[in-house]
């Protein structure tokens, strides 16, 4: 298997008329067929990580179906990529199971489901919370996702299929860190169902496992990946790109990670890493 660098950003930043450089080389691997014979549904999937995950699944050699809540974004970037695409609204509990039944029909079958919608607010603190911010997140980042993922495994095993399937949940570093806004609570929530599930059906043919990027340069969090990638916070110095987490999300639903289970990964270069001699 061949790797290719797909992008190498030079950040500027001025500190007392000096400028600095940082230099990050971006690398993936190159296509190779790893995810032949993959029917995934990813939410969210028209924009941001969910864009660049399934851009990069297709690329692999699977069958993709992108749902999210803006049918001409949807239309526009399953044209682009080469994938279907369905409309869905993850808080609306009650449409899952045709939305599933659906996705079946368009794929030929579903065997991978990544929870990928999300939404964070970015509220100041618990004081600046208020009911309905804090209901929107809750519904869409973990109702939403908790009931999908109960429909996906109540349609696989009805349909009684003898192969692996595969539930990948996208959380967050702040779901392995203390929070006080909803954000990061749902994302702890998210990650203690990641483990459950995972230990509950393993022996029933799922793996059920999660990724939990660091600041990626996205819609969700304003950052432009084209632009000025420096953060001082960051062991590095560089917010990250959705393409290095497509690539480990890629990994997670191949067959070359099969001995993964109820594993969350922290894709942040050990930001979060409590190390005693920091």
């Amino acid at each position: 298997m061949t790797i290719k660098a797909i992008a190498k950003k030079t950040i500027k930043l001025i500190f007392a008329k000096r400028p600095v450089y940082t230099t990050a080389n971006i690398v993936t691997l190159s296509p190779h067929n790893r995810l032949v014979n993959k029917k995934i549904v990813i939410t969210g999937g028209s924009r941001g990580l969910g864009y660049f995950m399934a851009k990069k699944f297709v690329s692999e050699g699977a069958e993709v179906l992108i749902a999210g809540r803006n049918a001409s974004t949807l239309q526009k970037v399953a044209n682009e990529i080469g994938c279907k695409y369905l409309l869905l609204d993850v808080q609306n509990v009650s449409s899952f199971e045709d939305f599933l039944k659906e996705s079946d029909r368009l794929l030929g079958g579903i065997n991978c489901l990544v929870n990928n919608a999300g939404i964070s607010l970015h509220e100041d603190g618990i004081l600046h919370v208020s009911p309905e911010d804090f209901d929107v997140q809750i519904n869409t980042n973990f109702k939403g996702t908790f009931f999908l993922s109960k429909a996906f495994i109540a349609r696989c095993n009805e349909k009684k299929e003898n192969c692996i399937k595969n539930i990948l949940f996208v959380t967050s570093e702040t779901g392995i860190t203390v929070d006080e806004r909803p954000y990061g609570l749902t994302k702890a929530a998210l990650n203690s169902l990641v483990q459950g599930l995972a230990y509950r059906f393993v022996s029933q043919g799922y793996r059920i496992n999660a990724i939990a990027p660091g600041i990626t340069a996205t819609e969700m969090t304003g950052i432009n990946r084209e632009g000025n990638l420096y953060c001082d916070s960051m062991p590095t110095k560089r917010y990250y790109l959705p393409e290095e987490v497509a690539e480990i999300a890629c990994f997670m639903l191949s067959d070359a990670s099969n001995l993964l289970n109820g594993q969350i990964l922290v894709c942040n270069e050990g930001k979060t890493i409590n190390a005693r001699w920091r």
